[in-house]
């Protein structure tokens, strides 16, 4: 009787393990990572070289995402290297679609602000398809140059 019962209690303990795998977060990291570098002079002929690259991590099961951005400054002179600094984070995003599931996500950015962008840095593009059924939703993320970002999303239709 004692041994019915332990299994018995394995496979309730099995089933509650797979139930809340089942709804557990899955964070896949974009595949579009990108990297802007930039140079500049300044008074005595110091050098500064400033890079920053974007990356976005992707909640597979509720379509909210993380805009991820790394970057680092350098200083030298002709000689030496005067200042190192580094700096990085992660911003939460609104999710994409309304409802759990199980989605795909990709994300772009904007070349640097030296482009033609006229509202500030540029913007970046957000597309996210749901694994299960035909569905695909397209988004665009714009800085308006007054504070606030302008996003519009899209859900695509098939012909």
């Amino acid at each position: 009787m004692n041994s019915g019962m332990n299994i018995g209690f394995g496979i309730a303990l099995s089933l509650m393990t797979m139930t809340t795998a089942a709804c557990a977060d899955e964070f896949k990291l974009s595949n579009n990572q990108r990297i802007a570098c930039s140079r500049g002079l300044s008074a005595g002929k110091l050098n500064t070289a400033t890079c920053r690259s974007y990356a976005y991590l992707f909640n597979t099961r509720t379509s909210e995402y993380f805009r991820c951005q790394v970057s680092l400054a350098l200083t030298r002179d002709n000689k030496e290297v005067i200042n190192v600094q580094a700096d990085g984070g992660c911003t939460k995003r609104p999710r994409i679609f309304d409802t759990d599931g199980n989605y795909s996500f990709d994300a772009t950015e904007t070349e640097p602000p030296n482009t033609n962008s006229f509202f500030g840095p540029g913007g970046y593009s957000v597309w996210a398809s749901d694994n299960n059924v035909q569905k695909v939703r397209g988004c665009i993320i714009i800085s308006s140059g007054l504070g606030s970002d302008i996003s519009k999303c899209i859900d695509m239709t098939f012909q």
